[in-house]
């Protein structure tokens, strides 16, 4: 493969990824693009990259594909960047807008809905970035850096990795490293090396992106306590039980 197309989601939990991608020195000739998540699923599907960060709700509209790293973005417990935030109990929401720079979180907190906290809310679509000016908005799903900001203007805050994993009692996984293609082994192999690479260098991660970290006090904590990072087993019973919601 003359030049290997990746791409990434532009958050937090993914820069331990880039930087390994970037500065482990263990991959060469690759191109790399940062996107919100629903872009990565549409560049994959597109073939305008070979291997993408895609968020796992939109796995089955892609056809084909192949798992190609022992890594993923996920959580064994309080993820704390993707929520549902209202300004009233769950009991009295009758309507949640959905941040659609993630197709997963709003499946998932559909799942949520209808099976687990047994409410049915109107469904209100909106743009991406609209997320982030809440004022007149009863109850938003919102994932991402831009939760960290606004989360303090919602007096109920629901995590939903906390939410499926009370509900499951699984892991949840947010996103996994895919291509479409079959990869050679040892391009695989080091691309796992290179992203494996970051993820155990996270506070030289933190320094190296120190420009463009959101506004929150504890960036190397969330990355070292909130997001998991190995594609395990209990991640794919998770994973799995997730897709059979989807239908």
């Amino acid at each position: 493969m003359d030049l290997l197309r990746i791409s990434a989601v532009s958050y937090l939990n993914t820069f331990p990824f880039v930087y390994g991608i970037k500065e482990s020195g263990i991959l060469d000739n690759f191109s790399l693009s940062l996107e919100v998540p629903s872009l990565c699923a549409e560049k994959l599907k597109a073939g305008e990259v070979d291997i993408a960060l895609v968020p796992v709700a939109a796995l089955p509209e892609i056809g084909q594909f192949h798992y190609i790293s022992d890594f993923c973005i996920g959580a064994v417990g309080e993820v704390k960047t993707v929520l549902l935030l209202s300004k009233v109990p769950m009991s009295s929401i009758t309507r949640i807008h959905l941040d659609f720079d993630s197709r997963t979180s709003v499946e998932l907190v559909k799942v949520l809905a209808g099976h687990y906290w047994k409410i049915a809310p109107q469904w209100v679509r909106l743009q991406s970035g609209d997320a982030s000016s809440p004022d007149e908005i009863e109850s938003l799903v919102a994932i991402g850096d831009k939760t960290f900001s606004i989360r303090k203007d919602f007096p109920y805050v629901y995590d939903l990795a906390v939410e499926w994993i009370r509900f499951t009692g699984l892991p949840f996984v947010f996103a996994a490293w895919v291509s479409r293609a079959i990869l050679p082994q040892d391009l695989q192999d080091r691309f796992t090396r290179a992203i494996s690479y970051g993820i155990a260098h996270k506070r030289e991660c933190v320094n190296y992106f120190h420009d463009k970290l959101p506004p929150y006090d504890n960036c190397l904590g969330y990355l070292e306590d909130n997001i998991s990072y190995d594609f395990d087993e209990p991640k794919k019973r998770g994973l799995a039980q997730f897709l059979s919601y989807l239908g």
